[in-house]
């Protein structure tokens, strides 16, 4: 979808102003851009709660996939050094899983003191 150009909001403009009057227009006006403002706020709120809910699922897929893989390895023989299960080592993690993990994670809790402070809509 494109954007409203100029000359488009100048022809709702001038439609407006003869359909409401000067009187009525800067109030209807006024009113539009607070339906706009809520739907966006909503869109956006939405589009964090969805982005929130897709790393947390891929966090919990890795989690999973690491669990499997420990759980597949072979029984270490005497003498070696055994790691408990579902612990990776530091050699296993690879820096994108803890990166994400932790910029998720962070991502989330700002997202959420942001929710918390913004003033709810009138």
């Amino acid at each position: 979808m494109d954007h409203v150009g100029f000359s488009e909001l100048v022809l709702i403009f001038v439609i407006g102003l003869l359909v409401l009057g000067p009187e009525r227009l800067p109030k209807v006006a006024s009113q539009i851009g607070r339906w706009v403002g809520r739907a966006r706020r909503t869109a956006t709120q939405l589009r964090h709660q969805l982005e929130r809910e897709i790393a947390l699922n891929d966090l919990a897929e890795s989690q999973k996939r690491k669990q499997e893989s420990a759980k597949d390895k072979p029984a270490p023989k005497d003498g070696e050094a055994s790691e408990p299960a579902g612990e990776p080592t530091r050699a296993e993690e690879t820096p994108d899983d803890s990166a994400d993990a932790e910029s998720g994670a962070a991502a989330g809790a700002q997202r959420s003191a942001e929710d918390e402070e913004s003033p709810p809509a009138p």
